[in-house]
């Protein structure tokens, strides 16, 4: 009898433990820990924020995972440690054959002085329908929505989200302006130049100022400070920085990097029998700029680090390669959406294409959720 331990319950995880439950023999243990009870993904807050959706209805009990034969342990992960293949949950060891560490970025609002306290914090789930709220009342005044770290989850979400928004005040017959930054020298670079020029378009023809190259240094009462600048709004919605979980830190497993390094074929960290996915790793693409963070990579990685654990529990050599291929579909206002795909891991640069806004692209997108939240948590 073997045991796997996953720790996190994002895209990753979800998808690891499926794919190990569909390969390894039923007397096999597989222990899935988050903190938290629900699954929601991150292209969902969006629909939350604009009165599209609710949360509601976006979210799945991860208690459902037991019906597939996956054990959910809620709790909080308080220490890791890779070269014994083990971790702590709230305290007490959990010892395993193979570790899969999928818990994410960690969000780090506290890195911004004021942020906290004035930004509406749009990644955190507990505050998208506080922001909803907000912007929902709105009926004149200046929207600000502002990325305030790099790497971040979700490149084209603060884009989207500003478009989305744009069409819902339009249709409610409030002027409201809407003005987005980034402290990155483009709106999204992995685009290339010419993709970031459509995308600017966009934004431009919708009546959206786009700010780049402007570093947020802290958030006063209605006024961002950009060094010995200042730009006011009157409801901010805050993109804070990112960073890697502590207890992920604390482990070892970044060694002297900032982000957990892997093997980028075969999710391996440098510990025997630990594999990390998703938004808690670096994967330095060909152009030396990291692979995005986004949900479609921290699954397709899932997948390949367990096949690559049952391979390695049977006395295999690895099974699998990640081949950096990944996709997304980015909302442009209008009912419409584009989608976004690349070779990330191409040589010598990525290769990315990104299509004509579409009406058909944006409903792939809502079936991309739909799918996956009934294949991971049933109907």
């Amino acid at each position: 009898m073997h045991r796997i331990l996953i720790l996190g319950g994002g895209f990753g995880g979800i998808a690891a433990a499926h794919a190990l439950r569909q390969s390894l023999p039923a007397e096999d243990e597989i222990i899935l820990v988050e903190r938290g009870t629900h699954f929601m993904m991150g292209l969902h807050k969006n629909w939350v924020l604009t009165g599209q959706s609710t949360v509601d209805e976006g979210q799945r009990p991860l208690a459902a995972l037991g019906q597939f034969g996956i054990t959910v342990r809620q709790g909080t992960v308080t220490a890791i440690h890779p070269a014994e293949r083990a971790a702590e949950v709230d305290g007490q060891r959990i010892e395993a054959d193979a570790v899969l560490v999928a818990l994410g970025a960690q969000l780090a609002p506290e890195a911004v002085p004021g942020f906290a306290e004035h930004a509406l914090n749009v990644y955190d789930p507990a505050s998208i329908e506080r922001a909803a709220q907000a912007v929902g009342a709105m009926r004149e005044g200046r929207l600000v929505i502002g990325v305030f770290g790099a790497p971040y989850k979700c490149p084209p979400a603060p884009y989207e989200m500003a478009l989305l928004l744009k069409d819902m005040f339009e249709q409610s017959q409030v002027h409201v302006v809407i003005e987005v930054f980034t402290l990155q020298p483009a709106s999204m670079p992995l685009l290339g130049e010419a993709g970031c020029s459509v995308l600017d378009t966009r934004l431009e023809e919708n009546g959206v100022l786009f700010l780049a190259n402007h570093k947020a240094s802290a958030v006063e009462p209605g006024q961002v400070v950009f060094g010995e600048r200042k730009r006011p709004y009157d409801v901010l919605l805050g993109v804070p920085p990112h960073r890697c979980p502590d207890v992920v830190s604390a482990s070892g497993l970044t060694g002297e990097a900032k982000w957990v390094r892997v093997n980028p074929r075969t999710m391996e960290t440098a510990f025997p029998g630990v594999y990390a996915v998703g938004d808690t790793t670096e994967i330095i693409m060909a152009d030396s700029k990291p692979l995005p963070k986004a949900g479609v990579f921290a699954e397709a990685e899932g997948i390949i680090a367990a096949r690559n654990i049952v391979a390695a529990l049977t006395g295999q050599p690895p099974a699998a390669e990640f081949d950096g291929r990944g996709y997304c579909f980015m909302e442009v206002g209008q009912g419409q959406a584009v989608l976004v795909t690349g070779q990330f891991l191409a040589q010598p640069a990525p290769e990315v294409v990104m299509t004509e806004p579409s009406t058909q692209s944006l409903e792939d997108k809502h079936k991309f959720e739909a799918d996956r939240l009934k294949a991971w948590f049933g109907g």
